[in-house]
């Protein structure tokens, strides 16, 4: 439950502090003090959209902060440590949970959950698991078929909430089915014809047989090729230079004689130098000896080799061209056979994936009929309840029934939901949407919303003005049904009449002041006098009239008056 909502430069609203706590809250106000801000405050605290025109004139920003009763451990607290925060504990197993919310004039706004920042759409999760909100505009809602099928499937309890989970899984396994075959036939031609141009490519490169590191290796052999003139040239000039057969005297011979000479002597330094060159003599032998042999090898290939080569390198250069790199071909070999694996088996495929078409169509119909009697049996269930419910709200010959009908299929179902009302003895059963006065839908959605918390309970409920188009006896049977549901939680009604408010066990009051510049409001918390005087004032408009006075302190004493 909210414990506490602090609102500053809001709308009209300057500054308030509003103490909730258990039970029924009622608020109570003249028109335009800025009742409505306090559910605009509430609104944006669950992370509805920030309006920057609920910012109060000439104010920077407006600021929400409340304080949640929570419990310390569950999905409320889990959310809360995932987004960053934490809740504070006050004993009994409850904590309390700060959330804040800001927005500025030019339509900027920040969230905080649990003392952290955080995106407002974690305020929104959280709403799921705190509070239930109905305004004017959700009476609305209601008379849309997917918000009676919603409070339907609420009622219906663990028996729909699970035949309602088989039936999604099934629909959308089915659904993933249908996509893939449509895809798959749509496709059939195109997938033909990647199919047969992958088979060229991988026979191309099959035929090549590259190898990783061939062309670099070819470019290197393609330059030799090409300047082997100038390279026997050079070879053969530094093969006569070490070991020629020329008149001239070659390194070799020369070094030989180099050794003897100093080989002729005893001299321990002159004897080491002689190793050495001998040892410089053998290294120029060899280096003489890979001279001659690279020579015989470019006599050995000549012009032709580098034809070759060159053919060689054009075949590697356009597989080069077509799949971006030479390693990138090889690649496709492996990936490549693969995927045409997978063309050639869309045959299969189509026959496998029709059988299993099959199977998910089946598995739709028996969820789908399994959904909808789980679906019925709890439309004659609440039909039934609200009906009870309503003699109690002053609609005392009022009947109602749900009925579910064969409809379209989607994701929900297969069924549409209506919830029809007959207000009177010898009226027709009639859809809300059509046969409801705004005054006797108002009394529906309460009825709904009792039944629906007697099985799926709701730790708050808003009400704002769902009193709207009712008084007199109606009136005082909503303000008791309130009371009667704030019994098992926290009931807050923002209301105009004064037969609501006086079942109230806390009652708010928005003051409206007027200072000759700005209209600004306060709340204060009623009691004693001061409630009998806002009763009368809602009975009357006139707070110190001896008549009002004594009808408010009937009606407030009629609001101990619970069974």
């Amino acid at each position: 439950m909210i414990e506490e909502m602090r609102l500053r430069d809001l709308g009209v609203i300057a500054e308030a502090t509003l103490p909730m706590g258990p039970g029924f809250t009622a608020i109570t106000g003249e028109t335009g003090a800025g009742k409505t801000m306090v559910v605009t405050g509430l609104g944006l605290l669950l992370g509805q959209r920030a309006d920057s025109g609920a910012v109060r004139a000439g104010a920077a920003q407006a600021t929400v902060d409340g304080v949640w009763i929570v419990p310390e451990s569950g999905p409320v607290a889990d959310r809360v440590r995932d987004a960053g925060g934490d809740v504070e504990p006050v004993g009994n197993g409850l904590a309390e949970l700060y959330v804040g919310r800001t927005v500025s004039s030019e339509g900027r706004g920040r969230a905080s959950v649990g003392g952290r920042a955080a995106p407002a759409g974690v305020l929104s999760e959280l709403a799921d698991e705190l509070v239930v909100v109905h305004g004017q505009s959700d009476q609305l809602r209601l008379k849309s078929a997917a918000a009676q099928r919603d409070a339907l499937d609420r009622f219906g309890g663990l028996s729909v909430a699970e035949a309602f989970a088989s039936y999604r899984e099934a629909y959308l396994r089915r659904r993933a089915i249908d996509d893939e075959l449509s895809a798959l036939v749509a496709e059939r031609d195109d997938r033909a014809r990647e199919a047969e141009t992958l088979r060229h490519q991988l026979a191309e490169i099959e035929q090549a047989a590259p190898v990783a590191g061939e062309d670099e290796e070819l470019t290197v052999r393609a330059e030799r090729l090409a300047n082997s003139e100038e390279l026997r040239f050079s070879a053969a000039a530094a093969h006569d230079v070490l070991s020629g057969d020329g008149d001239q005297p070659d390194a070799a011979s020369l070094l030989g004689e180099a050794r003897r000479a100093l080989e002729r002597v005893t001299d321990p330094t002159l004897a080491d130098l002689a190793e050495q060159v001998a040892d410089a003599g053998y290294r120029v032998t060899d280096i003489a000896a890979a001279l001659a042999a690279y020579l015989a090898d470019l006599d050995e290939t000549g012009p032709h080799e580098l034809a070759a080569v060159e053919e060689r390198r054009a075949v590697l250069a356009g597989l080069a061209r077509t799949h971006g790199s030479l390693d990138a071909a090889i690649s496709l070999l492996d990936s490549g056979s693969a995927r045409l694996a997978e063309l050639d088996d869309d045959g299969e495929r189509v026959e496998r994936l029709t059988r299993e078409q099959g199977v998910a169509a089946s598995a739709v119909d028996a969820a789908a009929d399994a959904l909808t009697s789980s679906r019925q049996d709890a439309a004659r269930r609440l039909g039934e309840a609200v009906t009870a419910e309503l003699r109690q709200l002053a609609m005392p010959d009022a009947r109602v029934e749900v009925t579910v009908t064969p409809g379209t299929e989607t994701a929900s179902g297969r069924d549409d939901v209506a919830i029809l009302l007959a207000p009177h003895p010898g009226a027709q059963l009639r859809p809300v949407s059509r046969g409801a006065s705004g005054g006797e839908l108002s009394r529906v959605m309460l009825a709904i919303e009792v039944v629906i918390a007697s099985v799926d309970p709701v730790p708050t409920f808003v009400f704002d003005e769902v009193d709207a188009g009712i008084g007199g006896a109606a009136a005082i049977e909503v303000g008791r049904r309130l009371a009667r549901l704030a019994r098992s939680s926290q009931v807050i009604a923002v209301t105009h009449l004064a037969q609501v408010a006086a079942f109230a066990s806390n009652h708010l009051s928005v003051i409206k002041a007027h200072d000759g510049a700005v209209t600004a409001s306060d709340v204060r918390v009623l009691a004693g006098a001061e409630r009998e005087a806002e009763m009368a004032r809602l009975l009357s408009g006139m707070p110190d009239s001896d008549a009002a006075l004594t009808h408010a302190r009937e009606l407030l004493e009629l609001g101990t008056e619970l069974d």
